[in-house]
């Protein structure tokens, strides 16, 4: 039995990741020993872009948790190491995905090189590199990447395409690729009604998630307009980066008014999950990606998905047994795709392939590679 520290949120934050660290937790614990030390205080509330970043949801993952870490508060990262050194784990488990915290696991890391006995440093790298990156990330992210992941003795990417990233950064490191595992689990209750009325009468599309420019909504309203058979779009998470408008504009000038239903506004885990039943195909037509949760939520309710080959999307989606993929920015191939996949009536097939093949997604899978780390 291996004890492992983990740190990062969970309930009551909200998001893909908080729902990460916390299934990591409760599959973890079912052979070994968990420390999960999460977060006093995620982002300040003029850093978060959302409405909060709590989770609404009526039946919420969750898992036991201490609460101790401000990542704009060096004492209480003190008082993080403080609790790990009297647990003394086997190995600490660090998440990363964005710079803004770079200098709270830049401090955390430091200390447990110090310790003694020094616990194994492990970080799961959800995204290498940010999605959207300024003027000068190419410049100054390599340097933090090296600062930061630099004191880590391994990583695990969920794509092959973020260890070639992380592999330019660090040359010698030691990465295992493994699977982004499923969220079936957020769909283990009953699902909600939906808050908006959609046509019964033609298939239904759905776009979901935080809506952001590099997830390509505005491609999939060009590709809708492009579509000569009655289809229904529906758009349901929180607008971030400019909001509603520009899209609500672009819906005008492509004439489908009609055709289009928003849910501006976070899903709870019970709405996502009426919404993917609802629906006929999951699109994601990202223009970058390293990994998608969305896929596996999509998944886990055996919806196919129609997405594009950025990142390790094509290496989780099938093209042509469990979905569809398409170059990026491209909406005519999108169009022709959504056409090709209703003409030929694929949603049962790609839905039978998918349950049939979601073992290679399973949390034992990525346990049993923590087990080999954690053994060398």
């Amino acid at each position: 039995m291996t004890r492992y520290c983990l740190l990062g949120p969970t309930f009551p934050y909200r998001g893909g990741i908080a729902h990460y660290t916390t299934l990591l937790a409760q599959h973890l614990r079912q052979t070994d020993e968990v420390l999960l030390l999460s977060f006093s205080r995620q982002y300040p509330g003029w850093l978060f872009p959302g409405k909060s970043d709590k989770d609404p949801s009526e039946r919420p993952l969750q898992t036991e948790a201490h609460y101790t870490l401000d990542p704009l508060n060096p004492l209480t990262w003190r008082r993080t190491l403080r609790q790990i050194q009297q647990w003394q784990p086997d190995v600490v488990i660090v998440p990363w995905w964005h710079p803004y915290f770079a200098p709270v696991w830049t401090g955390v890391g430091r200390g447990i090189q110090r310790m003694k006995p020094r616990p194994q440093l492990l970080f799961i790298c959800h995204n290498v590199m940010p999605h959207e990156q300024g003027h000068l990330s190419h410049l100054l992210l390599p340097r933090v990447l090296k600062m930061v992941l630099g004191k880590g003795d391994g990583f695990i990417v969920h794509s092959q395409a973020d260890r070639a990233i992380l592999q330019t950064v660090l040359p010698q490191a030691h990465i295992v690729v493994s699977p982004l595992p499923t969220y079936a689990a957020l769909g283990s209750e009953p699902a909600a009604e939906l808050p908006v009325n959609l046509p019964e009468d033609r298939p239904l599309l759905l776009f979901c998630g935080l809506v952001r420019p590099y997830k390509g909504l505005d491609v999939l309203l060009e590709a809708m307009a492009l579509l000569k058979r009655p289809l229904h779009l529906l758009v349901a998470g929180e607008f971030w980066q400019g909001g509603m408008a520009g899209y609500q504009a672009q819906i005008e000038r492509l004439g489908l008014t009609n055709c289009v239903t928003i849910i501006n506004d976070y899903l709870p885990d019970e709405l996502l999950a009426a919404c993917i039943d609802r629906a006929n195909v999951v699109v994601l037509p990202y223009r970058s990606a390293t990994q998608s949760a969305m896929v596996q939520t999509a998944f886990g309710r055996g919806k196919p998905v129609i997405t594009t080959n950025v990142g390790g999307l094509a290496e989780a989606v099938e093209d042509g047994r469990t979905g569809l993929v398409v170059p990026p920015e491209n909406p005519q191939a999108l169009a022709e795709a959504i056409a090709y996949y209703f003409d030929h009536e694929l949603e049962n097939v790609f839905s039978e392939r998918i349950l049939e093949g979601n073992g290679r997604f399973s949390w034992l899978h990525l346990i049993q590679q923590l087990h080999q780390f954690s053994q060398n």
